[in-house]
């Protein structure tokens, strides 16, 4: 296990390397001048000029990455050309928010997904398999926009048992914060429930026609054991890693999501940046999204050792 930990984290510092380079090379392409953005309407030249000294715009591209990677490897990932502060904070704002979204989306997704999944395997050709399937097709095929805005009509204006809109941090109220976010967290996590469930489905169809799980059956086990300590074990490898991509997908995939419910959340946060031109915030928020990720995948080939244990060694 420590070896694998170790040869895992030995890989992850020359991708984010790699990537801390693709996400400074590619930001120079976006149109726009962020120093013509931050002079205002009047755009005096002096005033420019001053603003590319600032913030070393004036400087070649290699220039600028080294003073900004300098910078990241000891947390100081620049200030805002807009808001004119820190982008460690603005990300210590946002992030927190969307990791809670995101954290009540995936356990949404497990807890509908996989059961769903399970019982469309065991179940096969029944109704309990058609009705799975019909609610895969219904989750994939709704939009997150329109499925938030009918869960307001119902349960914010016509029922009125949950708020609308806003955000309410865990710290200052627990119950008025799940309150606000089990909405957008039920609208993200329906369609990654679909998506579990039905490789759930195809996993365990697999795992049950396996010589192991016939042999089980043979030694006269239940079939409640047979299923649940044996197919399900060895049919959750490929869940975990769906999982961990798409809670890391969640933390810039739910922009629209955050828009219905007024949410100020990090994928917020990166497409106003965009549509700014805040380049500092653009590269902390991509090169932190991209970190998460791949924490995430390190996660996942953890958990596929524990929870199969042919993997160790």
């Amino acid at each position: 296990m420590l070896n694998f930990l170790a040869r895992r984290l030995a890989q992850i510092v020359p991708t984010l390397f790699f990537v801390s380079v693709l996400i400074f090379s590619l930001q120079q392409l976006l149109p726009g001048d962020p120093a013509l953005v931050m002079a205002g309407e009047e755009r005096d030249p002096a005033v420019i000029e001053q603003i590319r000294h600032q913030y070393r715009l004036d400087q070649p591209v290699p220039v600028q990455y080294a003073y900004w990677i300098k910078g990241v490897l000891v947390g100081d990932f620049g200030e805002s050309l807009r808001n004119k502060m820190p982008v460690r904070e603005l990300i210590a704002q946002k992030l927190p928010v969307t990791l809670q979204l995101g954290a009540m989306a995936i356990i949404i997704a497990f807890l509908i997904g996989i059961p769903a999944g399970i019982v469309a395997a065991v179940k096969k050709g029944t109704a309990w398999d058609y009705g799975a399937n019909f609610f895969a097709l219904w989750g994939i095929s709704t939009p997150n926009f329109w499925l938030g805005i009918m869960l307001i009509f119902l349960f914010s204006i016509e029922l009125g048992w949950l708020p609308a809109s806003g955000y309410v941090p865990l710290t200052e109220n627990w119950r008025a914060s799940l309150a606000a976010t089990i909405m957008p967290a039920f609208v993200l996590g329906n369609a990654i429930a679909a998506i579990l469930m039905r490789h759930t489905r195809s996993a365990m169809l697999q795992v049950l026609e396996s010589d192991y799980v016939r042999t089980a059956r043979a030694k006269g086990l239940s079939e409640r054991s047979v299923i649940l300590k044996h197919a399900m074990r060895n049919a959750l490898t490929p869940i975990i890693t769906l999982g961990a991509l798409e809670l890391g997908t969640l933390l810039s995939g739910a922009v629209l999501t955050e828009q219905i419910f007024s949410i100020p959340g990090f994928g917020k946060l990166i497409v106003d940046a965009v549509f700014n031109r805040d380049y500092a915030v653009v590269q902390g928020v991509v090169l932190v999204t991209a970190t998460v990720y791949i924490t995430l995948n390190l996660i996942a080939d953890v958990a596929y050792i524990l929870v199969n244990p042919r993997l160790r060694g």
